[in-house]
């Protein structure tokens, strides 16, 4: 708040002030009122206003300035109201009453929002686990009854499966801390484990897999790692070229273990790349060679950073893509290695 905008907030009180002056020197001048002592009024009168409004500056420049401070060291700017102190004017107390009753509004509507969206989710979940049912109705079917037109079934249902356990783990994302466990697992095991639970479809994809030093320990959780890897996979069957081949490999450095799943498929365009994580984003290869929904990435690097794992990845257009999956390396991983 500037000398300068303050005064032009106050230019009509200060004209008022002046010709309420200048006519009080006219009536005391027709009164016969001395010089001297008009001066004196004149001066008195001038010097009061100018210490009021220096007073009255001082004060609020003092207030707006403490509110910007504390403006700018919030993340959450919505907590402003609950940092300011009431000051002892008019402007500045009706200031704060406004942002309490806007804070309490728009917290009324953040909690309608987040009642709706815990039912949506809560829907949603149950949907699933209801639809799951049938679907293992349909596989039993086809385990009693294989044929080339249940077989062509079977793998529609597979496919179906996948999506709907991906609306699963999206409708989760949010909650992942509520519904997670952090163990320490075999990095080999943990591979193998999500290989054979894919073996069907990388077989029909005619993708081989090759795995090189994965005999590390690691700490995550199982089930929501599973799902990541399990979408890697996926993606790599989407985009495969001929004589696929699927490689897991590990190396420890100083203070991760590193995870990384090549594969030589047909590779992103460079332009693509760093978009990959992006929620939608389907680039060239979705629009080109399948129904991409652009979900499966984004919500892997979700859910690798609210489990505390780092994910990048790295193509090269008709050579191939690499995942990379970081493990940190705890206090606690070096304790259970000793």
């Amino acid at each position: 708040m500037s000398i300068k905008n303050y005064l032009r907030g106050k230019v009509l009180l200060f004209v008022l002030l002046l010709c309420a002056m200048g006519f009080t020197s006219m009536l005391l001048h027709v009164l016969k009122i001395s010089r001297y002592t008009i001066c004196f009024i004149d001066g008195t009168y001038l010097l009061a206003i100018f210490v009021a409004a220096a007073f009255d500056y001082y004060k609020k420049r003092n207030f707006y300035k403490a509110v910007q401070t504390r403006l700018d060291g919030l993340d959450r700017k919505s907590l402003l109201c609950e940092m300011v102190e009431h000051p002892d004017f008019f402007e500045g107390d009706f200031l704060c009453d406004v942002l309490q009753d806007c804070n309490k509004s728009m917290n009324d509507q953040i909690a309608q929002y987040r009642h709706t969206m815990q039912d949506y989710r809560e829907y949603i979940e149950t949907w699933v686990h209801e639809i799951k049912t049938p679907i293992a109705s349909a596989a039993l079917l086809y385990e009693n009854n294989k044929n080339e037109v249940t077989q062509s079934m079977h793998d529609e249902l597979l496919k179906i499966d996948g999506f709907v356990e991906q609306a699963l783990y999206y409708s989760r994302s949010n909650t992942v801390e509520k519904d997670y466990a952090i163990k320490k697992c075999n990095l080999l095991t943990l591979v193998n484990n999500v290989v054979k639970k894919h073996a069907r479809a990388l077989i029909e994809s005619k993708i081989s897999i090759e795995t090189h030093d994965l005999d590390y320990t690691v700490f995550t959780d199982i089930k929501w790692t599973d799902f990541i890897l399990g979408q890697i996979i996926s993606n790599s069957m989407k985009y495969k070229s001929d004589n696929a081949k699927l490689t897991f490999s590990a190396e420890k450095s100083s203070n991760a273990i590193i995870l990384y799943i090549t594969d030589n498929g047909i590779g992103i365009p460079e332009q693509d790349v760093e978009k990959v994580f992006e929620k939608g984003f389907t680039g060239e290869n979705g629009r080109r060679f399948t129904k991409s929904t652009g979900i499966g990435l984004y919500l892997c690097k979700k859910l690798c950073q609210k489990l505390g794992l780092g994910i990048s990845l790295t193509s090269t257009l008709e050579v191939g893509t690499t995942v990379k999956i970081t493990f940190p390396i705890s206090e606690m991983h070096n304790l259970n290695n000793k």
